[in-house]
C-alpha cells in the first residue's frame, strides 16, 4: 500500500490484501487446531508487530476485518476448544491512533485467551520478546511480520528463526523495484542495505527491475539465519498481485515444522483458486507451447508466478519419466519438499490430470510414467 494510505486509520484494501487476510485466517486455524492437539504445546502466541487498526474499506468501499480481528476471533474458538492451553495474542502498531481503533474490534479476554496490544516500534517489540523465548519453549509462536514497505530487521527477526515457531514475512517486492535505482536519501539507502545485507545501495542497483533478484536475495539471507546447515529448514514463497498484473509482495512462510510447510502450501493454493498467486493469466494457461529444445511436443504454458495443477503434473512427469510402478509415497515427497508445489488436497487430482494428459498408468499404491509428451 502507497504511504498516504498507511497514514490512515482505516485503510484502503484492494483485493489482493483482503487475499492475504484470507490465507493467513485460514492457515492460523488449521495451524492452531494441530498444534493444540499435541501432547507438547501448551499453548500458542501469535504476534502481528505491525498490525495497524485491524478494520479496512475494501473498493466497494464495504468495511472488511484485516487480520488482528480475523485472527483474535479464530484464536478464541481455538481457546474455548481447548480450555487447559493457553492462548495469547501481541498486536502492535506505532501509531497509538489505530490500536485504539482495533481496540473496538477485538474479543473479549477469557482465562486462557489473552491479548496484549502496544504502541511502540515493532523490531524493538520483537527484540523484547525474542530474548523470552528459550524460557517459552512449550509455547509455540507464530510470527507475522507485515512493513508497510521493504524495510526488514533481520536482527529481530534472527530469534525467531533459531527457536521452534513460524514466521511469515511479507517482502514489498514492489518497493524495492520501485525506489532503488533513485533513492537519495542516505537514511532510506540504509534501509535497503539493511534489508539485502549489502554493503552499499550500489550492490542493488544491477537488481534493476529484476523481482527473482531481490527474492533470492531474500531467501538467501534467511538460509543463513536458521542456523546450522545441517538443520531443516523449509521455506515457501507465494506472490500476491494487484488488478493490474503488477507483483506487489511476496509472503514468505518459514518453519523447522514440515507439516506447517505442507499445511501452508495447500492452503495458499485453496486461497487462490487451485494455482500459486492472484495473477490473473488472461487464459494463457490453456494455451500450448511448442518444446523445440526438448520432447519437441506441445505443452502447456507454465508461468512460475502463477502456476497451476497442470503445472504440477508436467514438474511430476518430467522428473519421473518413463519411470515403472513408482511408489505414490515418493512422487508425493516430491512434492512436499517443492517450495510452491502442494501435495495435500490435491493428490486426486493431480493422479487424474497425469492419466488423461501424460498417459501415466495408476494403481493403487504407484504410478508408471509414460515416455511420451
Amino acid at each position: 500500500m502507497a504511504s498516504n494510505n498507511n497514514s490512515k486509520i482505516i485503510s484502503d484494501a484492494h483485493p489482493h490484501t483482503v487475499k492475504k487476510f484470507e490465507l493467513i485466517e485460514t492457515y492460523i486455524k488449521s495451524w492452531a487446531q494441530k498444534l493444540m492437539l499435541t501432547d507438547s504445546c501448551s499453548g500458542i502466541v501469535f504476534i502481528d508487530c505491525m498490525c495497524n487498526s485491524g478494520v479496512y474499506q475494501d473498493d466497494d468501499k464495504n468495511i472488511v476485518n484485516g487480520t488482528p480481528i480475523r485472527v483474535a476471533e479464530a484464536l478464541l474458538d481455538v481457546a474455548r476448544t481447548y480450555p487447559d492451553k493457553q492462548v495469547h495474542l501481541f498486536f502492535n502498531d506505532n501509531n497509538a491512533d489505530k490500536i485504539e481503533e482495533l481496540k473496538k474490534h477485538l474479543p473479549e479476554e477469557e482465562r486462557n485467551y489473552k491479548i496484549v496490544t502496544t504502541v511502540r516500534d515493532g523490531n524493538e517489540l520483537l527484540k523484547w520478546i525474542g530474548t523470552q523465548l528459550k524460557e517459552s519453549s512449550h509455547m509455540h509462536f507464530f510470527l507475522l511480520y507485515d512493513p508497510y514497505d521493504a524495510s526488514i530487521d533481520w536482527d529481530a527477526l534472527l530469534p525467531f528463526f533459531k527457536n521452534w515457531g513460524e514466521v511469515l514475512i511479507n517482502h514489498m517486492v514492489s518497493d524495492s523495484i520501485r525506489a532503488i535505482s533513485q533513492v537519495k536519501k542516505e537514511e532510506t539507502k540504509k534501509k535497503y542495505e539493511g534489508t539485502y545485507q549489502v554493503d552499499s545501495i550500489s550492490d542493488l542497483v544491477p537488481y534493476g527491475s529484476d523481482k527473482a533478484a531481490y527474492e533470492k536475495r531474500v531467501l538467501e539471507i534467511i538460509d543463513k539465519m536458521k542456523g546450522s546447515a545441517t538443520r531443516k529448514y523449509y521455506i515457501a514463497t507465494f506472490p500476491f498481485f494487484n488488478t493490474r498484473n503488477s507483483l506487489v509482495y511476496d509472503l514468505v512462510h518459514c518453519t523447522s515444522h514440515e507439516k506447517g510447510f505442507k499445511l501452508f502450501k495447500s492452503t495458499a493454493w485453496k486461497t487462490f483458486g487451485d494455482k500459486s498467486s492472484t495473477k490473473n493469466r488472461h487464459g494463457e494457461e490453456n494455451q500450448l507451447t511448442f518444446d523445440f529444445f526438448g520432447t519437441g511436443v506441445f505443452k502447456p504454458s507454465v508461468d512460475e508466478y502463477c502456476y497451476d495443477l497442470n503445472s504440477i503434473a508436467i514438474y511430476l512427469h518430467e522428473n519421473f519419466r518413463g519411470k515403472k510402478d513408482v511408489p505414490l509415497s515418493d512422487v508425493w515427497a516430491a512434492l512436499d519438499e517443492h517450495p510452491v508445489f502442494p501435495s495435500d488436497g490435491y493428490k486426486n487430482d493431480l493422479k487424474q490430470i497425469l492419466k488423461h494428459d501424460f498417459g501415466a498408468d495408476i494403481s493403487r499404491k504407484t504410478i508408471t510414467f509414460s515416455n511420451g509428451r
